[in-house]
């Protein structure tokens, strides 16, 4: 696999991440947004995804929206959910968080488990929450939470929400494209991720795939006007344009970035192209002495945390600007226990790529005087607490 481009250096890091060449240079034409053209691009768009979802992708469609991430889980939230609704948050990390920040900005209901750094919420505690509180109507799960880097187990908590009758949103922002997400198998009723993840296009926009029943019924829910997936897909549905001036560049490269993806083998393929990256990675780090945030059993093929070293000559600023200076830029830790920081598995990297990442990292260290690379005693005992 080629490096992007003489001096830009890899993206390790959950999105934006390294694109090909292809994908870059699809975005060098203008493309007119009210177009025949643009829309038959923006048709592709939504088909191309709706497949990606595999068994059960009948019953859902696709919702293209500008803006970032946030954007998309602030307008699946206030579209899915009724104003008297609430929300069961599964927290483990800064999104989980940032989503009940997000409701509670809108006015809508909820509350939250928080499992910390370490761990993920099981279907048990979903099953335990919803008994508890009859309010509840929709449960939100993140994918891929990629403040720590954990995969949280979506088929149980999904088999508890629908078992309490309640109904499941995802954000799977990390992980769809990579990770299967498929509706035979994991029953939700909506979910969102973004153009520059495991797709590898470029930032501009994110996407609803939602059952179509539940966008029937969400008229009137939101509060928002740009952010309001009803109206968004009623305006695709009628004219087959986007409602506001659509990111048209990032959408050409992600149309190039979608061939790419099928090209390679789909969602399986891309998935295990990203776990080799890991486990390369990761083992290529533990050999330095690095230590991991989790286990091997929540580990995702998206992002890695790392204690960062006790030693008192590493410092995370000198870390990085060694790192970028070979040519990879990594991602700090968002952790509240112990300092730490990530890197990315995703974007066009291979196993090769990853062993130059380790190889720069024990440059890195040597660098900057650091003899050993194992991280403080008490990270490792808050770890073991968790």
């Amino acid at each position: 696999m080629k490096a992007p481009h003489l001096g830009e250096p890899y993206l390790l890091t959950p999105g934006p991440l390294t694109t090909s060449y292809a994908v870059k240079a699809a975005m060098l034409r203008d493309w007119g947004s009210w177009d025949d053209d643009f829309r038959a691009m923006t048709r592709d768009l939504r088909s191309g995804l709706i497949a990606l979802l595999g068994a059960g992708a009948e019953d859902f469609d696709c919702v293209p929206m500008q803006g970032s991430g946030s954007y998309l889980v602030e307008a699946m939230l206030g579209s899915f959910v009724p104003r008297d609704g609430k929300v069961l948050v599964l927290s483990n990390g800064a999104y989980g968080v940032r989503a009940a920040q997000t409701l509670g900005c809108m006015g809508r209901a909820c509350t939250l488990i928080d499992k910390g750094d370490y761990l993920p919420p099981r279907g048990a505690d979903v099953a335990a929450a919803l008994a508890a509180d009859p309010a509840i109507t929709h449960v939100l799960a993140i994918h891929c939470e990629t403040s720590s880097g954990i995969l949280n187990p979506l088929a149980e908590i999904s088999a508890a929400t629908y078992a309490a009758g309640r109904k499941l949103l995802i954000d799977s922002m990390s992980a769809f494209g990579a990770i299967p997400l498929e509706p035979a198998v994991i029953r939700f009723a909506a979910m969102v991720s973004s153009a520059n993840k495991c797709i590898e296009g470029v930032p501009g926009f994110g996407f609803v795939l939602a059952r179509k029943a539940e966008l029937a019924a969400a008229a009137g829910n939101s509060t928002s006007l740009s952010l309001d997936v009803h109206a968004q897909w009623a305006a695709l549905e009628k004219t087959g344009q986007w409602r506001f001036t659509p990111p048209t560049h990032a959408v050409a490269a992600f149309l190039e970035a979608l061939r790419a993806h099928a090209e390679e083998g789909g969602v399986a393929a891309r998935g295990a192209r990203y776990a080799n990256n890991r486990d390369v990675m990761v083992a290529g780090m533990r050999a330095l002495g690095f230590e991991t945030l989790l286990p091997d059993a929540w580990l995702s093929p998206i992002i890695v945390t790392f204690f960062c070293p006790a030693d008192p000559a590493f410092v995370f600023g000198r870390f990085y600007a060694a790192m970028k200076a070979r040519g990879f830029i990594i991602y700090p830790g968002k952790l509240t226990v112990a300092d730490s920081f990530r890197i990315g598995c995703i974007g066009q990297m291979d196993a090769a790529v990853m062993t130059a990442v380790v190889a720069a990292a024990a440059a890195s260290l040597a660098e900057m005087g650091v003899v050993s690379a194992a991280p403080p005693a008490v990270a490792l005992a808050a770890r073991m607490a968790g």
